[in-house]
């Protein structure tokens, strides 16, 4: 972390006595005007320190019991560094903070401020209690309090990175270790046949056998993660397709005396993960973790995986934004609200579940349970990601329930192949979708009209190498619905890029809807003005009656500045709320 190296003379340190002043003359002492000047002294050092002061966040105890913090400052992990709590000067500073303790607020790195007085308290012990009409303790109050570094979040960032630069040699490893047993283990060759033609019918007919194993290396690097570092030792036995990976997985370890003697080579790595992961106990710092195995299994062992699908994960204030303002749009255009029963969601493209989970703390409580268990969908065609997304929204009804139930409505599937799914062209009589269970949850989702699709769906009309054999696969129904909509109406002569996967994604949920209903997607906002989305844009303008487009720009190739992308990409980017 930057030092801060901070002075009176600064002007920061000066706004902030001024502000108290102007407030002080016109005779404003109440806690909710003058906590903004020592709210804007924590915002500027904030970003010098690459650190966010987010305001009135809520939290729950371990009792349950709900509380909101006056500002917590958090990492771009959302890792907590330290908090904040303003008072005025009527009130006793001690005299709060042992209330706020007895009400379970954190006591590790946190400020009591009033406009004249601040304690600081580090480790749940009084470090500096300070008067701050001195600049110079104001000055010290926020050296110290920015100098906290909590040694459980060190060591979970050097975990962090400790991933991101080994996944390689881990999957390596993993892969080794199948290819000899697929040479010298009869039991397991035809296991591993067996199952790869069971991915083909299930997932994609062009599916190759190096892309099966790297479902199983998948699965083997992620099974112990999610069961000792997420607490979750059921985790196989309660997932319906981890149950059937299971079975290969088996046979492949069975001439080892157990599953962790064949993965032996990896104990260091899961130690350090594991030991960083007993210090830290709030679900939401783990789920950061996850993010990062999700994105950087992909990055760094997955790439044309990465490259075909558009790997990326949405940041929180695009989620909130999104899910908001569908609310917004429920309430004011329908006269409806997320809460409602007979408003079906789903997000066909899930990833790691921030969707559904953001959603459901949207729904009120009485609610929750049955839109839960009957009207949350959602589908995830890559299984790291499917893993990962079932384990947050399962955790997130049990933190809202304080009871566990699996998630009754994720399919394990290629969203595109549920449409049309009878005449799929991989499909002969029933189809089927790797299990029993999965497969009639595909089913019923196909028979649902949906109110809201949500969502950031995969964007890549080219792939970075065009040699490369990891090209978007046709998908004949929803190809078929784009060639008599959006191609037929379009003026333009190349028509290639009407096939990317986020156009394919708005013709898919615009046939998904009923008679009404809301689109809401995050894509690339190449379709907002480009000459081949011409008949695109007719059919939306046609098909919505309001059209929400919020450019956030962010194109490199046209130009526009690269730090402004709000995914780090080189196209541009758009929030669409139809």
């Amino acid at each position: 972390m930057p030092a801060l190296n901070i002075k009176p003379t600064h002007k920061p340190i000066k706004n902030y006595y001024t502000e108290l002043k102007a407030y002080t003359k016109i005779g404003v002492e109440h806690e909710g005007a003058v906590r903004t000047a020592f709210q804007n002294l924590l915002q500027h050092y904030c970003r010098r320190t690459d650190r966010i002061l987010v305001c009135e966040k809520t939290h729950y105890t371990p009792e349950k019991r709900r509380i909101r913090i006056d500002g917590e400052v958090v990492d771009a992990f959302d890792l907590p560094h330290g908090h904040w709590e303003a008072k005025d000067t009527h009130d006793d500073l001690p005299t709060e903070a042992r209330k706020k303790a007895a009400a379970g607020y954190p006591f590790k790195n946190i400020i009591f401020q009033s406009p004249t007085r601040a304690l600081l308290y580090q480790n749940g012990h009084l470090r500096l209690d300070v008067d701050l009409t001195d600049p110079q303790n104001l000055i010290n109050l926020l050296n110290t309090f920015f100098a906290y570094q909590e040694e459980n979040i060190l060591d979970w960032y050097a975990a962090v990175e400790e991933f991101k630069e080994k996944v390689p040699v881990l999957g390596r490893g993993v892969a080794k270790h199948i290819e000899t047993e697929r040479q010298d283990n009869p039991l397991f060759r035809q296991a591993f046949g067996n199952f790869h033609q069971q991915c083909r019918a299930s997932i994609d007919p062009n599916l190759t056998e190096a892309q099966v194993e790297e479902m199983l290396i998948q699965h083997l690097l992620t099974e112990r993660i999610f069961r000792t570092v997420f607490d979750n030792p059921d985790f196989t036995n309660r997932n319906i397709i981890a149950q059937e990976i299971e079975k290969v997985i088996h046979i492949l370890t069975r001439r080892s005396p157990s599953r962790s003697e064949f993965l032996r080579p990896l104990d260091p790595f899961y130690l350090a993960i594991e030991k960083t992961a007993a210090a830290i106990t709030d679900f939401s710092q783990k789920q950061a973790f996850l993010n990062t195995v999700y994105e950087q299994f992909f990055q760094g062992f997955s790439v044309d995986i990465a490259d075909t699908h558009g790997i990326v994960y949405t940041p929180q204030p695009i989620v909130d934004f999104m899910v908001k303002s569908v609310e917004h749009v429920l309430k004011t255009e329908f006269g409806r609200s997320l809460s409602d029963m007979g408003v079906h969601i789903i997000d066909p493209f899930v990833g790691t579940g921030n969707f559904i989970v953001r959603l459901m703390q949207e729904i009120q409580g009485r609610r929750l349970s049955q839109k839960y268990r009957e009207e949350l969908h959602c589908n995830e065609v890559m299984l790291l990601p499917y893993y990962i997304a079932s384990l947050n929204i399962e955790h997130a009804y049990f933190e809202r329930t304080g009871s566990y139930e699996p998630f009754p409505h994720i399919c394990f599937v290629d969203t595109f192949d549920t449409f049309g799914l009878m005449d799929a062209p991989h499909q002969t009589g029933q189809f089927a979708y790797f299990t029993p269970e999965n497969t009639l949850r595909v089913e019923e989702q196909r028979e649902i009209p949906m109110f809201v699709v949500i969502g950031n769906p995969p964007y890549n009309a080219s792939q970075d190498n065009e040699n490369d054999n990891n090209r978007n696969r046709p998908h004949a129904g929803v190809d078929a619905r784009v060639r008599d909509t959006f191609a037929t109406s379009s003026k333009a002569q190349s028509k290639n890029k009407l096939y990317d996967p986020y156009i394919k994604a708005f013709r898919w949920a615009m046939d998904k809807l009923g008679d009404e209903g809301i689109v809401a997607f995050v894509t690339n906002n190449g379709f907002v003005d480009g000459q081949m989305f011409d008949g695109m844009r007719q059919h939306l303008v046609d098909e919505f009656d309001t059209l929400y487009i919020l450019d956030l720009g962010g194109n490199v190739r046209k130009g526009q500045p690269g730090d402004s992308n709000v995914f780090g990409i080189q196209v541009g980017v758009s929030i669409n709320i139809l």
